[in-house]
Formats: C-alpha cells, sequence, structure tokens
C-alpha cells in the first residue's frame, strides 16, 4: 500500500471512464431510444472534494452521452471527452489542454478500452469488478464495484496520500 500512496501523492489530474466506473455498466433506453444512466452520489461528492483539494478531474469516455454531459457539467468537471474509441487521442488532448503529462495522471477504468491510458499514467487503478485484463495491469484496484462508490473510494485514497482528506471531512464537523 506504500506505493500506491507514493504514487498517489503526486497525482495532479484522475481520468475516469464513465460505464462501468462512474456508473455500474449497465445501459438503459426507453422505447424512445433515450439513454439513462445512474450515478452515485457518493461518487459525485467524493469528485467535488478532490477538486477542491486541488486535483483536477476528467472524464474520457468511447460512447456519447447527453446525461455524461449534464452529470459532469453539475459536477464541474470541465475535460469531458466522449465518443473515444480510441481513448489515446483523448489523452493528448487532455495533455494540451491542462498542460499536466502522464507522470502527474492517474486513470480509473474497467474495460481493455481504458487499457492504452492505464498504460501510460503513473497510477492505474481498476474498479473492483474490472475486466480481469484491466486489474493484471492496474496499480491498485479498488473494494467497490463500478457506479457503487469505487471512484469516491479512489478520491478518497488519493486526498489521503496528498494529506487533503483529513482537512476535508472536517469542514463537516464545525
Amino acid at each position: 500500500m506504500d506505493e500506491i500512496l507514493a504514487r498517489a501523492a503526486v497525482i495532479r489530474l484522475v481520468i475516469f471512464d464513465v460505464d462501468g466506473v462512474l456508473t455500474d455498466g449497465r445501459l438503459f433506453f426507453d422505447h424512445d431510444g433515450r439513454e439513462y444512466k445512474a450515478f452515485h452520489a457518493r461518487d459525485g461528492h467524493g469528485l467535488k472534494l478532490l477538486q477542491q483539494s486541488g486535483v483536477e478531474t476528467a472524464v474520457i469516455s468511447g460512447r456519447k452521452s447527453r446525461s455524461v454531459a449534464l452529470r459532469m457539467d453539475s459536477l464541474g468537471i470541465r475535460h469531458v471527452y466522449q465518443g473515444y474509441e480510441d481513448k489515446r487521442k483523448a489523452l493528448q488532448s487532455l495533455q494540451a489542454a491542462t498542460g499536466i503529462g502522464p507522470e502527474y495522471m492517474a486513470c480509473v477504468g474497467d474495460d481493455t478500452l481504458d487499457l492504452p491510458i492505464m498504460s501510460r499514467v503513473h497510477l492505474a487503478i481498476a474498479v473492483q469488478d474490472a475486466h480481469f485484463a484491466v486489474k493484471r495491469h492496474a496499480h491498485w484496484v479498488t473494494e467497490t464495484p463500478g457506479g457503487k462508490g469505487a471512484a469516491r473510494e479512489v478520491c478518497d485514497l488519493i486526498m489521503r496520500a496528498q494529506n487533503t482528506l483529513d482537512q476535508a471531512i472536517e469542514r463537516y464537523l464545525k
């Protein structure tokens, strides 16, 4: 765990996949073809706390969804890349937009589409119910499945490593 905390201590930007990481991976469509997704409130709060601690957040998704755009906007996530099956292109755009190199990035994924990014960043994280190949190539695996608090677990880990978690929690005790 010490190695993971050391990696997490230098992270300045965390990239999250959507389907299977920020959601449980299921896709819902109504009879008119509109897509619906369910996001966990604790994940959202964790993302906000992480941003408040000074760490940037981003989303790179292989699919496009209006609900993702709305949710990320409500969380203040400015770097949203949707519709990128080749996620390396989105990573290049993200680096150009932020000036942050992969040696200061973490990526949270669940499926093989995430491996091209995970293999390039300093801290690769798989959610508990990720595909076996993703777990094999991750530095760390969450205890929580995607869409059920895994993103919050990641945010807490990074804030703990950067000594900002206790301060964030303390604000709620005053």
